[in-house]
């Protein structure tokens, strides 16, 4: 889990919602017209722009942004080094007793591909595959988040509009013109809150993740390459260096 996904998300929310309580009621900012346009147009405009399979994935886009934890590097370089140690003394096959640890899909293909004997371009080949697909789907989430971070602000200010437009119609009845004002005013919240604390803020994290993601996964690559070819685990530790900081390198040893 992201803590600071979620502590973000939090003290947005709380900050909002005290600073309301202090002026007043925090009632009197929900307003189900301002609701319906704001929330109902934004939604409407990611239909149109996206497709519906890729709107229904928000749930999980922001499941993911939220809890998904990438392992450190670190870790996955002892790992490499445990597998090049292994593959050095007992080779490929004995790798089989490590399968049932890996829990990382990507790490268990190659893992497997090296199992099986697969040359050092095919395993290129199928698991740099695997990264440009990773990369596909999150930028299509984080252009999702993008999209309804960049509307929603818009479609407050079609509330406000709306609101304009009927409190100037009511002018002659001063009783119907807090009504109108009120929609306008609270659509133009609505759409500058949701972009700015939620949309926006998840879309950056998104592109965060998968920059991470695909640094991890690239690291396991190479590290799998270097298996592949025979290296010794001195060799892998040495390619695997270059993606950690120099006060992190002494540590890593195999363990195996």
């Amino acid at each position: 889990m992201d803590i600071a996904t979620i502590v973000g998300l939090t003290a947005g929310f709380g900050f909002i919602l005290y600073a309301m309580f202090l002026g007043g009621s925090p009632y009197e900012f929900f307003d189900l017209p301002a609701i319906m346009i704001v929330g109902g147009g934004m939604t409407s405009a990611a239909l149109i722009h996206f497709s519906l399979g890729q709107v229904l994935k928000i749930l999980s886009i922001l499941k993911n942004a939220v809890f998904h934890k990438a392992p450190s590097e670190q870790q996955l370089i002892q790992q490499m080094l445990n597998y090049a140690a292994i593959n050095r003394r007992d080779g490929a096959l004995a790798l089989e007793k490590q399968v049932k640890n890996v829990r990382d899909p990507f790490l268990l293909k190659g893992v497997q591909m090296l199992i099986d004997g697969q040359k050092e371009d095919h395993i290129r080949y199928h698991l740099t595959l695997e990264v440009q697909s990773l990369q596909e789907r999150h930028a299509d989430g984080k252009k999702i988040m993008e999209f309804m971070g960049a509307s929603a602000p818009s479609w407050g200010m079609v509330g406000t509009l709306i609101g304009l437009v009927q409190m100037f119609q009511t002018m002659d009845d001063p009783s119907k013109i807090g009504a109108g004002m009120a929609t306008s005013l609270v659509c133009t919240f609505y759409g500058a809150f949701l972009a700015n604390v939620v949309f926006l803020p998840l879309a950056g994290k998104l592109g965060f993740r998968s920059k991470k993601e695909t640094a991890a996964r690239e690291m396991i690559i190479e590290g799998l390459l270097a298996i592949a070819r025979g290296d010794s685990p001195s060799a892998v530790r040495e390619t695997m260096q270059a993606f950690v900081s120099a006060r992190h390198r002494a540590a890593l040893k195999p363990t195996v």
